[in-house]
Formats: C-alpha cells, structure tokens, sequence
C-alpha cells in the first residue's frame, strides 16, 4: 500500500534515534534515496509479501502482528518515534528469503521515513561494514546452530523410540521362540500317543470318532469364551473332579489346559461316551496334547501379529513410504507415536485416549505432526517422572471452532507462571543440564504455526497441564498440488 508523499527534512529524521549519529551528508543521502510517506488509518504491509521497503515510524500509531492459524495476532502497538520495522535483513542479500515477517497497520494518520530495502542494503554496506559482519555472523551461526542441535535432538528422540521399539519388540519375539519350542515338544509327544493308541488294535469307527473328536475339540479352542477368575477357578475344580472319577492321571495338572480351551465336563462326557474305558486315558492324554497345540499356535500367531503391529506403527511413524503432504487421520498418528513411546512411557502413567473419530482427515505433513507428538509427549512423561513417575497423559481430539483439535494434558507439576511464556523459545529448557536442549516446543511451534498454519498454546496449573495444537481442516492456498503427488 502506498501512502501520500511529503518533504523529507534531514533535520527531522536526524532526530529519530535509528539516525541520530548520522553525519549531515548521511542524512542527505537518505532523504535523498528514500522518502516520507503520510498513511491513513489501514494496512501498511501484510506478512508474506515480498520485503522491498524498510520502514522507520516519524509520528503516528502503529500495530504489528503475525498470521496464527486463521487470525491475525498483535505482537506490537507503540506510538515511539523511531519504532522501525520492514525488510531489516536486506542486508543478508539472497542468501535470505526477503519477505516481510509481520503485517503492519497504522490506527491513525501515520508519516514514515521509507528507505528501498536495496538502498537500505548499500547503506548498511558502506556505512557499517563492521556491524554487517558481525550481523551475518550472528544470523547465520544462529542458524547453523540452530540447525546442528535440532539434528542433535532429533538422533537423541531416534535413538530413545529406537531402544523403546527394540523393547516392545523382544516380548512377542521371545514369546514366539519359547512357543515354537514347546509346540515342538508337544508334537512330538502327540506322535507317540497316536502311535500307542493305533498298538491298541481298535476298530476303524472308533478310531474315526477320535479324530472327530480331536477335530471339534480344536475348533471348539478357537471359540473358547474369556472367563473370570471366579469362573475359571470353578470349571477348573468340576473338571478335576471329573477327570480324578474316570482314573485319569495328573488331573489338576490337565484342568487349567482344558479349562482355557473352553473345554467343561459335559464335552468330556461326550469323549467318554465316544471311545471305549480302556481307551479313554491314551484319548485324554491325546487330546491334551492337541489343545495344547492349538493354544501354543494361538501364541505365536498373537506373537507374531504384535511384532506386525509394531512394525507397521513404526512405518507409520516414520511415513517412509508416504508422501511427505497428504491428508492423514490425526487418530493414526497418534497411536503410531504413543505405541512408539510406549516403553519410555512405562506402566505407572497411565494413557487415557478421548479421541472424536468422526473428525475428518487434514491435510499435514505427517512426520513433521509425529515429531510434535513426540516432543509434547515427551515433555509431559518427564514432568510426571519429576512428580514421582505416576500420573495420567490424557490424548485428546475435538472439532474447534472449524479447526482440529489435539491436546496433551498431563497431571505433572504444570508449569510455572513465570516461564510460560518463554517455553516455546529456542533453547530454553527446565530439563537437567544433558536432558534436554531447549528445541523441543521451539521445533513444534515452528511445525504447528510455519508450515501448517496452525496453534500451539498451553493452559498450565498444578496437576492439569494442557498443550493445545489446533490445525486447520483444509490447506492453505500456498500449498501446491506437486506437494500432493
């Protein structure tokens, strides 16, 4: 927007303290290359625009403010003389991208010194030629420092999921060993009860109602009902009973093995009533072999379908095999993340999820929205683990106000009045020296308000720790269609 031009007096912005160290000739030079420009109340630049004027306030109001989600937050409003603000790193060239960072209005009839971002460039060069130094200096070695302990602590996060996803896995896996042993053992065993009962000389029906009967009694494993303790307890004792009238061997021994199969006294009584008295231990026996089979195959498939699980969560995570910008269901993410950290999180915090399956998918860049998990995650187990290691992490997702809600709430100490307002600063932690770096929140507000458009805020008091992450449903204009594909 352009405003009304007037004169430029050299005295006059000489006495602004940006210039007041100025030489005469400097002054003249700037009057000279620039202008003084008179705005109404209104716009002056809005956030995004390319950065081609830098502005330095002479009289009148002005509000900065920064595009957050949807709205348009104050950051700034003064009424100083001198107050300046534009394209301020002209200076760094091309190096940079030069767009204003910020939207500035005025309230009320506003004049300001404007200065090409060019001209304010070569300035800077041939007055300050020291100062323009250091300043690149400071800029880009922030950046690079900046860049360094992010990747720091992002193989630090790796390698904690890693050793957590290491963990998770050895149970099934270990379980699965132990079962293909045993299931080994007791094959073995079943070949040699098949091969006593076929000494026996029995007649062919009676050998085809035993395999009828090992075939029930394997399905019947399949549809076994999840009993109480009470229940089970009680169907154990009626079974040794049953099993200690008939002379079978070892009963308390076969009870738990057949009670967990599903098996009760009226199926037993439907094999004795099949086979013969003689032959009914060597079936028994049989048929305990075979459920012991069945639920040995049942570990291993449970084994092996959690070990899948966690392999496919881990996909899920990392989004190796998806497009980096896609519309994802927030619920996935978020399991994929807690299962994850599922070993640092441990047994005595409990994981509440209150999640509105009916919101739909956005569109995101999953593994950046992963990272924010992890972090905020992250963040409130240590708060807890500082509280005494229990508590409740509660994951949250609701509809707000057009938006998509994910909060994190913890029942750790909260966080101090004080500080909160500097959480979400580059490497600013209350972590232990070695703990942490500071990049945590920092890397999350960039991911959440820069590249998705959204919020990150945090409601805090002792025991209800509430970080809030509020994403748009649809994508920003910016976003190309190549970023779909």
């Amino acid at each position: 927007m352009s405003g009304q031009l007037v004169p430029c007096s050299p005295a006059e912005i000489g006495a602004l303290f940006l210039f007041e160290k100025l030489s005469p000739e400097q002054l003249g030079q700037l009057c000279s290359s620039g202008r003084v420009e008179r705005f109404e109340p209104g716009p002056v630049y809005t956030e995004g625009e390319p950065a081609t004027c830098f502005y330095v306030m002479i009289e009148g109001t002005v509000v900065l403010s920064r595009r957050v989600g949807g709205d348009d937050v104050e950051v700034t409003r003064t009424s100083q003389r001198g107050v300046y603000a534009g394209s301020m790193q002209a200076y760094l060239g091309d190096r940079v991208q030069q767009v204003y960072k910020n939207s500035m209005r005025v309230t009320e009839p506003t004049r300001f010194f404007v200065l090409p971002g060019e001209k304010f460039s070569d300035f800077m060069q041939e007055w300050f030629p020291m100062a323009v130094h250091l300043l690149e200096g400071l800029f880009f070695g922030a950046q690079s420092t900046q860049r360094a302990i992010g990747q720091r602590e992002r193989l630090l996060a790796l390698g904690s999921l890693s050793a957590g996803l290491t963990h998770e896995l050895n149970n099934p896996a270990a379980a699965a060993v132990r079962a293909t042993a045993t299931l080994r053992e007791r094959v073995g065993k079943m070949r040699h009860k098949l091969a006593v009962i076929a000494q026996g000389n029995y007649a062919p029906e009676v050998m085809a109602n035993l395999i009828d009967i090992q075939d029930r009694t394997a399905e019947r494993v399949a549809k076994a009902p999840t009993l109480s303790p009470l229940e089970a307890s009680d169907r154990e004792d009626a079974v040794t009973d049953w099993l200690d009238d008939h002379d079978i061997q070892n009963g308390w021994r076969l009870a738990p093995t057949f009670v967990q199969a599903g098996l009760d006294v009226d199926w037993l009584d439907q094999v004795a009533a099949a086979v013969d008295e003689e032959l009914l231990p060597n079936a028994i026996g049989w048929l305990n072999y075979t459920v012991e089979t069945e639920l040995l195959m049942d570990e291993i498939n449970d084994s092996t379908n959690r070990i899948s699980h966690l392999v496919d969560a881990a996909k899920q995570y990392s989004q190796l095999d998806r497009a980096p910008f896609q519309n994802a269901d927030v619920h996935e993410l978020l399991d994929s993340t807690l299962l994850m950290l599922s070993g640092k999180i441990g047994q005595r915090i409990k994981v509440v999820k209150e999640y509105d399956r009916t919101l739909p998918k956005i569109p995101a860049y999953p593994a950046e929205l992963n990272q924010v998990w992890t972090n905020l995650i992250d963040n409130a187990v240590s708060a807890m683990n500082s509280a005494g290691g229990e508590g409740t992490l509660t994951v949250r997702t609701a509809l707000d106000h057009e938006r998509l809600l994910v909060e994190f709430r913890d029942t750790g100490p909260g966080v101090p009045k004080e500080i909160r307002s500097r959480i979400f600063d580059p490497f600013f932690t209350t972590k232990p020296v070695g703990e942490g770096t500071g990049l945590g929140l920092d890397i999350s507000w960039r991911i959440v308000v820069n590249k998705h458009h959204g919020t990150l805020q945090v409601d805090s008091r002792p025991g209800d720790t509430r970080f809030q992450v509020l994403l748009p449903l649809t994508a920003a204009e910016s976003e190309t269609s190549e970023e779909w594909e």
